[in-house]
């Protein structure tokens, strides 16, 4: 541990990405896993949310990854396309430094052309939800007999969404000679029966709970029902300030009616749920990471994969059905070290969930007093939590296929043509073919216009203000 990743074995190309991210010790799971996956192993590892379980065996692929063929070498299983999308680009950040590194994400929601195209061409890594893959075994577009490493990632949350018939397909269509790795928050008896019938002499890795990056987050509860939620939103909005919230619902009536109240009171807010097509669920996530967007409401298609940084306050809105999920969702607050703060509003008809996910946790959940007299003008402070985000996002409208890069894009804001000081412009996301750049809300109209009149690479690509 002294040696940080040094003393993991990683190659030297892994470890100078690493140094240049800024990560000095590994996570505990890391520890754990990278050896044993290095070493050949079948692995069952079973971690909290924000443990750092995508570098564990994003590391070890990447590692032993045959570069030189451009064959299916790894095949990552997501339940969601968040999660998907945020494994993919973790791998293309990590793996920066192997030339020609090939990584596709086959999810549902996209179109099935473009995911051909791509396989055809030849790629190391794939990175899918469970449906989506499926189809593309059926179709014959995954050749699947180079594959030396098979992850599930989240495969208790794979289970509770009813992927469990088609993970044991995509397990059976893969060589029986891989490495098959699983990543659990739980540990439940249908993790338990895929391990036993597909994996050899796994190595079981659990961290504590007491050891994970979850210990930093402050949990409280509010009493608060019917009418009354509303108010206390807004009353938690204005007592805990914040950079970025997330108020989760169990339903998406109550997401659109949240947004309407919160959208009417000033606040910048937008919202993530199953109605979503992929392009919108893209564009909203981006503006939410990169401070164009102040609060997400969301149902729990976002309770996984959703990787923002400096999430300063998480809210059930809704309690959660499950402890697990209640889990998942405050685990996106408090990662990294930082501290987070979980609030949840809760009704009599919870307590017994509220005693389960304190069994569950060892931590008792404080209660928060609050009453609606405290704010008897609903008026003044809707008032007092309306705010603009920071930032606005520039939807750009072309990405890494088209050899966009980040520095590329900064170089066109701050150069001649677009004139921007560095500290205007904010995170660059680039997709295949889309990038997304947030900059300074007031000169964010400027910036679209000198991107649409300039070039970027010598070329001309359309720009638009995302709202």
């Amino acid at each position: 541990m002294s040696d940080g990743f040094a003393s993991l074995s990683l190659s030297a190309n892994l470890l100078e990405v690493v140094n240049e991210l800024g990560y000095v010790t590994p996570t505990r799971i890391q520890v754990e896993s990278i050896p044993v996956l290095l070493a050949g192993n079948d692995l069952v590892g079973q971690s909290k949310t924000g443990s750092g379980k995508t570098a564990a065996f994003a590391l070890p692929i990447l590692h032993q990854l045959d570069i030189d063929n451009r064959s299916l070498q790894a095949l990552i299983i997501c339940p969601t396309r968040e999660l998907s999308a945020q494994v993919a680009r973790e791998i293309r950040i990590l793996g920066r430094k192997h030339p020609g590194l090939r990584v596709s994400e086959l999810c549902g929601g996209q179109p099935v052309k473009p995911q051909v195209s791509a396989l055809e061409r030849g790629v190391h890594i794939v990175v899918g939800t469970p449906g989506r893959l499926l189809d593309h075994v059926s179709r014959d577009t995954i050749h699947t007999d180079a594959i030396r490493t098979v992850v599930l990632d989240e495969a208790d949350r794979m289970l509770d969404m009813g992927f469990g018939a088609d993970v044991e397909k995509l397990l059976r269509a893969v060589p029986k000679s891989r490495q098959t790795v699983l990543f659990s928050a739980t540990f439940p008896p249908g993790i338990e029966a895929i391990s036993k019938r597909y994996q050899r002499d796994a190595i079981r890795i659990t961290i504590a709970e007491e050891e994970s990056e979850g210990e930093g987050i402050s949990q409280l509860k509010l009493q608060a029902e019917g009418n009354d939620k509303v108010l206390a939103l807004f009353s938690v909005l204005h007592k805990y300030p914040h950079n970025s919230a997330i108020v989760f619902c169990n339903f998406k009536k109550t997401v659109v009616e949240l947004l309407r109240e919160l959208n009417r009171a000033g606040v910048s807010a937008d919202r993530l749920d199953g109605d979503l097509d992929q392009y919108h669920r893209d564009q909203v996530l981006a503006r939410f990471r990169n401070h164009s967007v102040n609060v997400l409401i969301a149902t729990d298609v976002a309770g996984r994969g959703l990787d923002v940084e400096e999430l300063d306050l998480v809210i059930n809105y809704e309690f959660p059905q499950q402890p697990e999920t209640y889990l998942h969702r405050i685990g996106r607050t408090g990662r990294a070290g930082r501290q987070g703060l979980a609030i949840s509003f809760v009704s009599k008809r919870d307590n017994s969930r509220l005693e389960s996910i304190e069994e569950l946790t060892g931590v008792p959940i404080k209660t928060l007093p609050w009453a609606q007299s405290d704010y008897p003008d609903f008026d003044k402070l809707a008032k007092a939590i309306a705010c603009e985000a920071p930032m606005v996002t520039i939807l750009i409208s072309g990405g890494r296929k088209d050899k966009v890069r980040a520095g590329d894009i900064l170089g066109a804001l701050t150069g001649d043509a677009g004139q921007l000081k560095g500290a205007d412009i904010g995170k660059i996301e680039i997709r295949d073919r889309l990038s997304y750049v947030a900059v300074t809300r007031s000169k964010g109209k400027r910036a679209a216009e000198s991107l649409n009149a300039g070039r970027i690479k010598g070329k001309r690509f359309r720009a638009s203000l995302v709202s």
